[in-house]
């Protein structure tokens, strides 16, 4: 963040989103260990953990973080229920109960799921929300709902969703937060990547990027710590770069767009077509899986292997442009087709290798750096919950009254 320009008033709004920040990160943490994280004084940290316990956005914690010395005590964010993370596409929901930290406090569902009307969608996330529900009815429970395709955060409406049976926008917050008496907060399944990268690896003090290779591709950034979203909340739509503009039909309705060429969809797609064309092979019945798909390709089919090593050339391809266009050096990939593992991933990597930007004396510690991501599945999901971490944040709440503040929590 620029800090030029600001007064006072601004640059304590901005200490205190700070101090908020780390102890989302750290979950529970001592004055001093907030002052060594934000390269604050122990009194100017003592000052703003005064106005926030005030405003009733932090609490004393009873656990003492010091071994020797004086306690000054420990602190966290106050919390005010749980949080239901709720990741949906027509064909898979995950689910994942949170604490108001985003601590698991049950393990990662996931369930098959044959969703064809936007009714049923609404009616998905009711079931969830109720079955969750009723295990710890005392306490308040918000949702976190991660939807693939175009999300408006805003407004709450899933405005496209690749894959399923409708092509209309659902305001599905509309639709939800007062049917359940509760509190909807929504974006799309690479932001939910995003934030669990944001919030939860503590490499990623800067620009990075991530992006989702599965039965479609999809990507998002994170740009001076923020999400970048764009103002029609189409960004990091990096399967529709055209790499091939005769080939295939892409459902954006254009042609040879990088998720004809990589997805997992497409790539299923070509396997059944060559099976239909060749002759006398014992694989005309097949169900062409991607578990299938994974398998053939570490037994070594040629004709998978090929369709897959030219799918990893075009990632590859895509990423050269967009480094440099954007020069973001950190990018992280996820996905099933990261099964594919370091043979698919070395050919990406073949792809970026020249970038011109690399070759500078600075390169050294900045060059760029394309890794399979690192977190679990759980806290892939999770990472939606962190939408309630960036409402506090990036609203403006630290000019509000606390009870205003704790009504809209609640």
């Amino acid at each position: 963040m620029n800090l030029c320009g600001m007064n006072s008033h601004m640059m304590r709004g901005h200490n205190k989103a700070v101090i908020i920040s780390h102890l989302y990160r750290e979950k529970i943490a001592s004055k001093s260990t907030l002052a060594r994280l934000s390269q604050l004084s122990i009194q100017a940290v003592s000052n703003i953990l005064d106005e926030l316990l005030a405003e009733g956005y932090l609490c004393r914690s009873a656990r003492n973080l010091h071994k020797r010395g004086n306690n000054s005590g420990s602190f966290q964010i106050a919390t005010r229920g749980n949080i239901l993370c709720l990741n949906i596409s027509p064909f898979l929901i995950e689910s994942v109960l949170v604490d108001g930290l985003v601590r698991p406090l049950q393990p990662l569902r996931q369930q098959p799921a044959r969703i064809a009307t936007p009714g049923q969608l609404a009616q998905e996330i009711e079931r969830q929300y109720h079955g969750y529900r009723q295990h710890d009815p005392q306490t308040p429970l918000r949702i976190a709902l991660s939807i693939h395709g175009q999300v408006n955060p805003r407004t709450g409406v899933s405005e496209r969703m690749p894959q399923a049976l409708w092509h209309e926008p659902v305001e599905l917050r509309y639709l939800l937060e007062e049917k359940l008496a509760t509190r909807l907060l929504m974006d799309n399944d690479c932001v939910m990547l995003a934030l669990a990268e944001k919030w939860q690896n503590r490499a990623n003090a800067g620009d990075f990027c991530v992006i989702n290779v599965d039965y479609g591709i999809g990507s998002s950034f994170v740009i001076d710590r923020d999400i970048y979203r764009g103002t029609l909340f189409g960004s990091g739509q990096i399967g529709h770069t055209i790499i091939d503009p005769d080939g295939a039909a892409c459902s954006c309705g254009r042609y040879g767009c990088l998720e004809t060429i990589a997805s997992l969809s497409s790539l299923k797609k070509k396997v059944r077509m060559q099976l239909k064309m060749t002759p006398d092979n014992d694989l005309e019945n097949q169900q062409i899986t991607t578990a299938w798909l994974l398998s053939e390709f570490h037994a070594g089919n040629p004709s998978v292997r090929l369709l897959v090593q030219n799918a990893a050339r075009a990632i590859g391809l895509s990423l050269y442009n967009f480094l440099n266009i954007l020069n973001i050096n950190r990018i992280y990939l996820y996905g099933r087709s990261c099964q594919f593992g370091a043979d698919w991933l070395a050919i990406i990597h073949e792809q970026t290798r020249y970038n011109p930007f690399d070759h500078a004396e600075t390169a050294i510690d900045n060059a760029t750096q394309i890794l399979v991501g690192g977190l679990s599945r759980q806290q892939q999901v999770m990472g939606i919950g962190f939408l309630y971490a960036e409402d506090i944040l990036k609203n403006g709440l630290f000019d509000r009254a606390a009870p205003e503040v704790q009504a809209r929590q609640e």
